[in-house]
């Protein structure tokens, strides 16, 4: 068993929760043995002195966190505080207000996978006013946790080159932290590049070593925290994210792989990481394998990989769809057209109507996928009935939807289903989720 057995949810990338799915959540994280829980921020708190970068994002309130953390309390779950701040501020930084801030205000950044960033995205860590910026923020969100750990992200700095530039202003921010009582907790992605700094860095710190595929090398990495004397937590990933209904078995494989090394290593926490790229498509059913799984792996270690997963996903949904949601979540697998951090259907469907996809999956093999996510749509429709069988409808509704985006993917050219999902994706989109970030999200579906 792990120390720590956490679970992060993306907030920011389109989708914020309404209080009372975060309250289903936090009894989720119970039944599967969590104790922590953190909610990834870049711009979705409602910051008083800040309303331009959350005007439209339908953002937490102080009071709602206050209530939240009081919920976590009762249910023996830490609810700590998460706000990134250095990289992953395009929020923020192409804005008007807080252009000036960045460390490239025109943008331009170049990703290790050879795209560009179109907007600003990083602080620049010489400018004194970018220290002064992260002060206000912390001094009013901090207030609203009852944790004294505090993550900080700063992960995918990619417009600072200079190691030596990024560690000092990291330094800068553990200082921040630390003045407010709280212990910082880190991404390690950025360090982990230039090992003779993770040496540097201080004891009192906790670094997150993440990795979302299945063959992930945090053995080599935990190593790296282990010999420097770190505190650390291994973070898999739900892989739900960037798949239309999830990628279950690598899954599996990459969070069997990342408690192995954690528990190697003496890793003190296990975080289930799920993420809301390319705009959040994917529903909370997509992600309940994950979650469900990561609990038990964090809790059970390698006993994790034995579990009837069908089984236990019948009994947190309260309907018997586990195997359809496991069915949905393996489609990623035909015709072998496998990708990093995300599925072949997925880029098929976000892509414009000029893509091309892989050889692997032709005409034959997309008609027999649209076929399975069609036996999957008619079986989980019989549950759709909330007079019937309650919350266990929401689920139904949402593995409805993952089948139909499934199907829109084989069939990306008709505009008749283009049309049904976009205003279906609004309508499950609001069974579980307030309306901020929700046209963001839609203007990344393929329009009819």
């Amino acid at each position: 068993m792990f120390e720590t057995r956490g679970y992060m949810l993306d907030v920011s990338r389109d989708k914020v929760p309404t209080m009372s799915t975060l309250r289903q959540i936090v009894d989720l994280l119970k039944v599967c043995n969590y104790n922590q829980f953190q909610l990834y921020t870049e711009h979705t708190f409602r910051y008083a002195k800040h309303e331009p970068a959350w005007r439209n994002a339908s953002p937490l309130t102080p009071a709602e966190v206050r209530e939240l953390d009081a919920y976590c309390r009762m249910n023996d779950i830490e609810l700590v505080p998460n706000q990134n701040s250095f990289g992953h501020l395009e929020r923020w930084l192409k804005l008007p207000e807080y252009n000036a801030l960045a460390a490239m205000p025109k943008g331009g950044a170049v990703t290790p996978w050879g795209t560009i960033k179109k907007d600003p995205t990083t602080l620049n860590p010489a400018l004194p006013e970018s220290l002064t910026f992260l002060e206000g923020l912390y001094d009013e969100l901090l207030p609203c946790f009852n944790s004294k750990l505090f993550n900080i992200g700063c992960d995918e700095t990619f417009e600072i080159q200079d190691p030596e530039v990024y560690l000092g202003f990291l330094l800068k921010v553990f200082d921040l932290v630390r003045a407010r009582g709280h212990r910082p907790m880190f991404w390690g992605d950025i360090i982990l590049k230039h090992p003779a700094l993770v040496e540097r860095l201080p004891k009192d710190v906790i670094a997150l070593d993440w990795g979302y595929e299945g063959n992930h090398p945090f053995a080599e990495e935990a190593a790296k925290f282990r010999k420097a004397g770190l505190d650390f937590y291994v973070c898999p990933g739900t892989s739900a994210w960037n798949s239309l209904s999830g990628r279950v078995e690598n899954m599996r494989e990459n969070m069997a792989a990342a408690e192995s090394a954690g528990r190697m290593n003496g890793a003190k926490g296990f975080l289930v990481t799920d993420w809301g790229d390319g705009g959040h498509w994917q529903p909370l059913a997509a992600s309940l394998p994950g979650l469900v799984l990561g609990g038990w792996f964090a809790d059970h270690g390698a006993k994790a990989n034995k579990m009837d997963l069908e089984e236990a996903l019948d009994t947190v949904m309260g309907v018997p769809l586990g195997g359809t949601l496991l069915r949905l979540g393996t489609l990623y697998l035909r015709g072998g057209a496998l990708r990093a951090n995300a599925s072949e259907l997925f880029r098929i469907l976000a892509n414009d109507r000029g893509y091309s996809r892989h050889p692997n999956l032709t005409d034959s093999v997309l008609a027999e996928i649209s076929a399975v996510a069609e036996g999957c749509r008619h079986a989980a429709a019989a549950f759709t009935s909330p007079t019937l069988y309650g919350s266990g409808s929401v689920w139904a509704e949402e593995i409805v939807y993952m089948a139909n985006l499934i199907d829109a993917a084989c069939h990306r050219r008709d505009d008749r289903r283009l049309k049904a999902l976009r205003e279906e994706h609004r309508r499950v989109w609001l069974l579980r989720n307030r309306p901020g970030g929700l046209e963001d999200s839609l203007s990344k579906l393929p329009r009819f």
